[in-house]
This record gives C-alpha cells, structure tokens and sequence, in this order.
C-alpha cells in the first residue's frame, strides 16, 4: 500500500488527513518522552473510521468523480496482480502498433482461466504519457478485439476493466479510424460466443468506454462514473465555463446507482471503507468475489441464448415512445 507520507487527499478528505497528521505527531511525542500513546492512538484510529464511513454515506456526484480519479486509486494492472495469477501480457494488433493505454492477456482467476483486458493509466508524469493517460487510440481498441477474438478461440470468458476520460480524440486517431474501431467492437462483443463481463473500475466516459463495454453483465465500482461525457465537458457546452461542473454532475445522473436505477448496468460493486485507494487487495478481492460466480452463472448458458438475451438486454436500453402510424 501506499506510505502514508505519499497519500493524496481530496479536499473532502482533509478530515482523515488531520486525524492521520494528530496519529502521526503522536507517534513522534511517544518516542521522545518514551510515554505510551497506543490508547489515543487507537481512539483516533476509531475515529478515522467513523469520518471514512460519513464521507462514503455523504458523497455528493461530483466528489464521486472526484473519486474516480483519485491519483492513489488501482488501476487495471493493479486489479490484475492483487486478484489474479500467471497473466500473460498480449501486445500489439497486428496492424498498427501496440497501443500502452489499453492492455490485456490471459490470467488465472481462482480455478478460471480467463482472458483480461483494460484500460490502463499512469501512475507519474512518465507512465501517464505513455499510457496516454488512459485515452487508447484505435489500434488499441483493435487489439482488444483481437485478444477478445482469441478468447473466443480457446472458449475462455472475457474480463473488461473500463477507466477511460473517452478515447483519444487527437486528429492521427480520427485518420486511423476511431469512431470505426469503437464501432466494430460493439458490433463484435454483441456477438461473442463467450461469456462476457464489463466493470467500471474508474472513469467510464463515452464512446471510449462502450469500446470495451457491452457484456452479458456490466458492473460498476461504487465510486465510478459511467456517461456519454465528462461533467466538465458538459458544463463548459451548456454554460460556457466549467464553474458549473458539480451541477452538471448531478444532472448527468451518472453514478451507479443512477445507472442501475436506468436499467444500463447490472448492479453496484462495493468498495473498501472510503474507498478502494485505502485497500488495494480489499478492493481486488471483492471484485474477485463478485466475477467468481457471475462466471459460473453465464458458462452453464448455451452460448447462442447467451448472444440472443445479451441483444435483447442492450435493445430494451434507453426510453422512446411509439407514434401508431395512423395517428
């Protein structure tokens, strides 16, 4: 985990942060004077709790975006290594290059070999140019097909990690066609003949998530995000500023509750106590906990019923009404 003096806090965080600093500054006065300090030390411990339990019941839209982007927050490799074992990095699509923002292979999770494949951002100034800051050009969309399309081959169920601010929309992108890659693999996961699983570990923003988003079952992490555009995006449109973002945020109704309230995702995964930057491995266990038996449930599914009620589970998405043709 992360040290403590590393730890970034948000600004609805700072109430932690200061009962940390009271914990810390103890721990100093403790081993000068040789006094023992472990009974204030765990009333304030208790007291950490209690003010990580008021802020994950009071989060407001925007703070839960907030959260999705948190800097100490797991990222695809991070779920990878804490849930699964021997994964086997797949690179490249065979056209193009291989594209660091999205990234994939087969992995072992519990008895299930599966095949994994996620977007992936950077942890510093470097990792976060070369992962593109998690903003996959086509060739990365194209090579998650073809891993997706290998699975298919070997009859091994496919994993989706989504944490994308949208697909990169620099002019190179447009000329090597990614609205057409995000389209093909829609059109493609809808007719995979394995089990397919979408979660949203971060940010699930716009056509860039729903390139590696549609499933027979499609999960969201508690604090993460899931609509057409960003809350800034859609402020600086409406109002010509991004002031009015935490506005917009509310308005997009892009939580998981929300979207699970719409119909659009399947259900809600929990995190860790404040979220999963306070627990890696408690976050990657509870994610394993749920895919386990989700797996389970859809391979005992003939595969083209399984294609026939994923169509159907995407179809009934959204709200239309129908004008009779006499009217």
């Amino acid at each position: 985990m992360i040290e403590l003096k590393k730890r970034q806090f948000l600004d609805f965080e700072k109430p932690i942060k200061e009962l940390y600093d009271q914990i810390e500054q103890l721990k100093i006065t403790s081993e000068k004077s040789k006094t023992d300090m472990s009974g204030a030390m765990a009333m304030l411990e208790e007291r950490i709790i209690e003010t990580k339990k008021h802020i994950t019941a009071n989060v407001t839209p925007w703070q839960k975006v907030q959260l999705s982007r948190h800097p100490d927050r797991p990222y695809t490799i991070k779920y990878i290594v804490n849930m699964c074992t021997n994964f086997i990095e797949m690179h490249g699509d065979r056209n193009v290059k291989d594209d660091k923002a999205m990234v994939g292979g087969f992995a072992q999770l519990g008895g299930e070999t599966v095949m994994i494949i996620g977007q992936q951002k950077g942890t510093n100034t470097k990792t976060r140019q070369l992962r593109n800051f998690g903003m996959a050009n086509p060739e990365g969309y194209r090579k998650a097909l073809r891993l997706m399309k290998l699975a298919e081959k070997f009859n091994k169920p496919v994993i989706t990690l989504i944490d994308t601010p949208g697909a990169y929309p620099g002019l190179e992108a447009e000329e090597r066609g990614q609205g057409e890659a995000i389209a093909r693999n829609i059109y493609e996961m809808i007719r995979l003949k394995v089990p397919v699983i979408c979660v949203v570990i971060g940010e699930g923003a716009s056509g860039g998530a729903l390139g590696i988003g549609v499933g027979d079952k499609v999960f969201m992490m508690e604090n993460t995000w899931y609509t057409v555009i960003s809350p800034e995006s859609c402020s600086s449109i409406l109002w010509r500023s991004w002031d009015k973002k935490e506005t917009a945020a509310e308005q997009l109704r892009l939580t998981g509750k929300d979207m699970l309230g719409f119909g659009l995702v399947d259900g809600v995964i929990p995190e860790p106590l404040g979220g999963t930057h306070w627990d890696y491995q408690g976050a990657a266990n509870i994610l394993k906990d749920y895919l386990l038996p989700v797996i389970k449930e859809l391979k005992a599914i003939d595969p083209d019923e399984r294609i026939n009620q994923r169509i159907e589970k995407f179809g009934k998405m959204g709200f239309w009404e129908e004008i009779p043709e006499n009217s």
